[in-house]
């Protein structure tokens, strides 16, 4: 049946609307504080900046007469910007501006309405570069005129694959990721995937690229260019060199992920426009948790809350989960630069302790508003201090425990464990005790509770960065004895001065430790209005 013009005119009127709403809201981004604005117009230009860079080389490259080996880096870019596109919009993609369910009752057609959306998110940075550098592809791979023509359909599917990917993406975060302990999970897996992939990227760093660049990429386009997400990309290519049975073949691949992807995306929007925004399920507790396990008192109750913050803050998830990345992505470089495993395995406990106590290093700011109950109800510095130290100083007894008899075990060495539990019983309790300090007397802003821990504010001038060197800084200097008595034992064999170790990192860092507690409760009874006031604005 013909579609009637007044249908017609409606479905272009959606459209523009759809795109002048879009248009608004980009426009309303940097009506805010002046130097959000400008941050965001640098940012702008950076991007597209970088984007007009890429289409000067692939104009430059239409005189390389290399097209295997064009094909082979482009097809693998490509598919890396296609997933890009999917992952970051599952990341971040969730409070979608133009999320399907905003329009449901308005009436608007499905398919209509899918078109609009899909239309619209071509406005913005990341649109107008992606539709500029696949027009300039067109560039690069126009020999002749069949590879104009295969290069043209080609760059419009690529395009509209990273959109609807893209859309695609943002839609199934925002059905299954609405709540905010399901956004929150998804950053942490996130991490965590990041830990498991760093070994795959010291591999291919490890890799001899002046002789094997050529062989990994060919071997990687070779399986990338038959999926979806590099067809499109490789096809132009092997048009170029005259293979035009797998030019036409994963062409119609390309076509084929377009209208699977539109598929699901009508499909798609179709549910989100009858489905409701999902609300968090609430729980009954039973019992006061940890409060029931702590003796009374202040002590008491502020360890039980510092260990309810552990188990249930996302923000304190972050710490956890960054405690052992740091570890690994210090291991890495080192493995990289030839030292040996003998070295290599003093290394992660003592990182571990570390970070385990830097991360008390701005504990009071995480209160929040709820810092004034200590104050207004008069708790003293050194109960909140205690208070506070106990969760991480319990874990990180342990961690160091099971760490120093796991390195014994992956040395053959028992001799050199109180030497290690020395080192990271002095960066343990040097690092707690220099946070007990710092975090009482220079509480810089963090994310607010219930606030992602990915949206980090802005600080106030350097705070930041001096609180947490400094953290590093004196941690290093506590735990510098010890390291020395360390070294000796493991170079000279000689099992006295692991034990010299041992009793230096232990008396040094319970002394910090000690100390530390001692004046952040003086600095916590002194300055308990300006901490408020701190965490206020914060």
């Amino acid at each position: 049946m013909a579609s009637h013009p007044t249908d017609e005119r409606e479905g272009e009127g959606t459209v523009g609307t759809i795109l002048r709403l879009k248009l608004h809201l980009m426009a309303n981004i940097f009506r805010r504080n002046v130097w959000q604005a400008v941050g965001l117009g640098l940012g702008l230009l950076y991007g597209l900046g970088v984007a007009a860079a890429a289409c000067i080389v692939l104009v430059f490259l239409r005189t390389v007469d290399a097209p295997a080996q064009l094909r082979d880096v482009l097809t693998v870019v490509g598919a890396i910007v296609v997933v890009g596109f999917a992952v970051v919009s599952l990341l971040f993609g969730v409070d979608d501006t133009l999320d399907p369910r905003k329009f449901a009752l308005f009436g608007i057609p499905n398919r209509r309405l899918s078109i609009s959306l899909a239309v619209a998110a071509l406005l913005g940075a990341p649109g107008v570069a992606l539709v500029f550098v696949m027009s300039s592809t067109v560039v690069t791979w126009s020999r002749g005129p069949g590879e104009i023509v295969i290069a043209i359909i080609c760059a419009l599917c690529a395009i509209a694959t990273c959109v609807l990917v893209s859309r695609l993406a943002a839609g199934i975060a925002g059905l299954l990721l609405a709540t905010r302990r399901a956004r929150e999970l998804t950053g942490v897996l996130a991490v965590l995937l990041f830990v498991v992939l760093s070994p795959g990227a010291a591999f291919f760093a490890t890799l001899d690229w002046r002789h094997a660049t050529w062989e990994v990429l060919s071997d990687l386009a070779a399986i990338v260019g038959w999926t979806p997400v590099g067809a499109a990309f490789a096809a132009p290519g092997d048009a170029a060199s005259g293979n035009w049975g797998l030019a036409t073949a994963r062409c119609l691949i390309a076509l084929a992920t377009v209208a699977l992807l539109w598929f699901g995306w009508e499909r798609l929007v179709a549910r989100m426009l009858v489905t409701p925004q999902r609300e968090a399920a609430s729980r009954n507790y039973r019992g006061v948790g940890w409060f029931d396990r702590t003796t009374n008192g202040p002590t008491g109750a502020i360890a039980a809350r510092s260990l309810s913050y552990w188990l249930r803050d996302a923000r304190y998830w972050m710490s956890l989960v960054m405690i052992p990345v740091v570890p690994v992505l210090v291991v890495i470089p080192l493995l990289l630069a030839g030292l040996g495993a003998q070295w290599l395995a003093l290394v992660p406990v003592p990182f571990l302790a570390v970070f385990m106590g830097w991360s008390m290093h701005n504990d009071t700011a995480y209160d929040s508003t709820a810092i004034w109950l200590h104050i207004a109800s008069g708790v003293r510095g050194v109960a909140d201090r205690v208070g506070r130290v106990i969760p991480m100083l319990v874990a990180g007894v342990i961690v160091i425990g099971i760490g120093a008899s796991v390195t014994g075990l992956v040395l053959n060495d028992w001799r050199a464990i109180p030497g290690l539990i020395g080192v990271s019983a002095a960066a343990l309790f040097g690092s707690l005790g220099i946070g007990c300090y710092l975090s009482a007397q220079f509480p810089y802003p963090v994310s607010k509770p219930g606030d992602s821990p990915f949206q980090q504010p802005q600080s106030t001038g350097a705070l930041m960065a001096l609180v947490q060197v400094g953290v590093m800084l004196g941690t290093g200097i506590v735990a510098l004895p010890a390291g020395v008595f360390l070294l000796l034992g493991v170079t000279t064999g000689v099992t006295s001065w692991h034990l010299i170790g041992l009793a230096a990192g232990t008396v040094g860092g319970l002394a910090v430790l000690a100390a530390g507690i001692w004046l952040g409760g003086r600095v916590f009874e002194r300055r308990g209005p300006e901490i408020l006031q701190a965490a206020i604005r914060a």
